[in-house]
């Protein structure tokens, strides 16, 4: 452990290593809600080293990259603590472990954010559409051919008063348990069927 805690606090990983403090301590009140990641500011990528990394929030992009740069700079903190070099030598050296560890923390954190870009894609668009297939009850005395309301509930638990027609005859009347079939965008109002069979 002790040779752990010497790479992690040598240079060029020291670099890397107190910044990985930061990304630990971030997580760790996102943990318990302290902060809220929903709250990230997103990221729409850049140019140069940033390039790519759009479409997932900020702080995701940020700690990955934090975490994969500081992995290499510490494998080449090891490997430079089993040379033998002057010090000048392990300076340069060092400065190059650093580029090396920046570009292949960029790489890898690409890697990750690319396939999570689905996941953290826009939100779909709330529409009236999303409502057809949905069961629903009536709230107006009767429903006609021009005339009905009923009361919906949306996936998300939310309801909704909505326009409602029927195609045929029958009795649909306040209370009556329906199925919201079509959309009917040009009058604004949905086509039901009734679910009492």
């Amino acid at each position: 452990m002790g040779g752990f805690v010497t790479a992690a606090l040598g240079f060029p990983a020291v670099l890397f290593s107190f910044l990985l403090i930061v990304v630990i301590g971030y997580w760790l009140l996102a943990l318990f809600g302290a902060v809220d990641i929903d709250d990230a500011v997103g990221f729409d990528g850049g140019e140069g080293l940033l390039a790519g990394f759009g479409g997932v929030p900020l702080s995701l992009s940020l700690s990955l990259l934090i975490a994969f740069t500081w992995f290499v700079s510490l494998a080449g903190t090891v490997l430079l603590d089993d040379m033998e070099l002057s010090a000048p030598s392990r300076l340069g050296l060092g400065a190059g472990v650093v580029v090396v560890a920046l570009v292949l923390g960029t790489l890898g954190t690409r890697v990750i954010v690319v396939p999570l870009r689905r996941v953290f894609g826009p939100a779909k668009e709330p529409s009236r559409r999303d409502f057809v297939g949905r069961p629903a009850v009536i709230r107006t005395s009767s429903v006609t051919h021009d005339f009905g309301q009923a009361e919906v509930t949306a996936v998300d638990g939310s309801s909704a008063i909505v326009d409602v027609r029927q195609a045929g005859q029958g009795n649909l009347g306040a209370g009556s348990r329906v199925v919201l079939y079509d959309y009917d965008s040009e009058g604004e109002f949905f086509w039901v069927e009734s679910l009492d069979i």
